[in-house]
């Protein structure tokens, strides 16, 4: 078989670094589309509601995931939006354990997701190799860090102080505003010594953001792709989702995968889901119709009977 590139049907725009080596794992984003599976250890976190709140349930959901076929595992002891003051401490003790036990266990990438420095340090220092910062690196040692050890840094627009209301937030051009957000939070990124080969980059759908404003962010994700960093497409079970089709947050799966997949024909490349299964399948899916890869195997219509 020969290899496959993309059709012109679905022109991608172009990364700047599409091979990244990220903790055990290399990855190159220009044929392949990484499902980050979401493990929350938070007693209130938006969709599962403390399911995976205990240690062994948060270690089982990671490992299944990482046998369910995802790249790596998002790992998170303190929900975006407000609630209950979690301290660092307390922060620290949701989240290492589980990223010492999955490290111990399995090459998957991990990541953590926090806004602290001190969690960062210590969950990179377990294993972790990845830190997914969700506010937009309002705190820059985040990027000294990682340019330090060699971790990834996920740099997301969002602009509220970390776990603070940002009421009915206002944009000219959502995905202009996001787009130039992200381009001048990754240059201070560089600027503190971080190589653009560990930048990952995301537009933060819902993150002070309406249900129009995320629409717009997913039906203009080459805009978000075109700056040259793999970009995630965080959309699972998110309120846009919801107020879409008028769903519950336990019936979004598949409004889910439909914006997982949109955003993934227009150049995501990395889309951050809970449901691991149906989602590696999606993203499969989307690599062979976007010429990335080839089917698994050929038999409809091939022989003179059809079987």
């Amino acid at each position: 078989m020969t290899t496959p590139t993309a059709t012109s049907g679905f022109p991608l725009p172009p990364l700047t670094s599409p091979v990244r080596t990220i903790g055990a794992r290399t990855i190159d984003f220009s044929s392949r589309i990484a499902v980050m599976a979401i493990v929350n250890r938070t007693p209130d976190s938006f969709f599962d509601r403390g399911r995976t709140f205990a240690l062994d349930r948060a270690v089982d959901a990671a490992l299944a995931a990482a046998s369910a076929g995802a790249d790596w595992v998002d790992i998170g002891g303190v929900k975006f939006a407000p609630g209950p003051e979690v301290s660092a401490a307390e922060e620290l003790d949701r989240v290492l354990p589980v990223v010492q036990a999955v490290a111990a266990q399995s090459d998957v990438v991990i990541s953590v997701d926090t806004f602290r420095l001190e969690v960062a340090e210590a969950c990179i220092a377990a294993g972790a190799s990845v830190v997914n910062d969700t506010t937009g690196l309002q705190n820059p040692a985040l990027a000294e860090l990682a340019a330090s050890t060699g971790a990834t840094l996920v740099i997301t627009h969002s602009l509220a102080r970390p776990r603070t209301v940002y009421a009915a937030p206002r944009y000219d051009d959502v995905v202009q505003s996001v787009v130039g957000f992200l381009r001048e939070r990754v240059d201070v990124a560089i600027g503190l010594g971080l190589d653009e080969t560990q930048i990952i980059v995301d537009p933060g759908h819902d993150l002070n953001k309406n249900t129009l404003h995320s629409l717009e962010i997913t039906r203009r994700f080459d805009d978000i792709a075109r700056i040259g960093l793999p970009a995630i497409a965080a959309v699972s079970n998110k309120d846009f989702v919801g107020e879409s089709l008028g769903t519950e947050r336990d019936d979004r799966v598949d409004g889910s995968l439909a914006a997982a997949t949109a955003c993934a024909l227009l150049g995501a490349r990395i889309v951050r889901m809970h449901d691991v299964a149906r989602s590696v399948q999606a993203m499969r899916m989307t690599e062979t119709i976007l010429g990335l890869r080839e089917p698994q195997y050929l038999r409809h219509n091939m022989g003179s009977e059809n079987e």
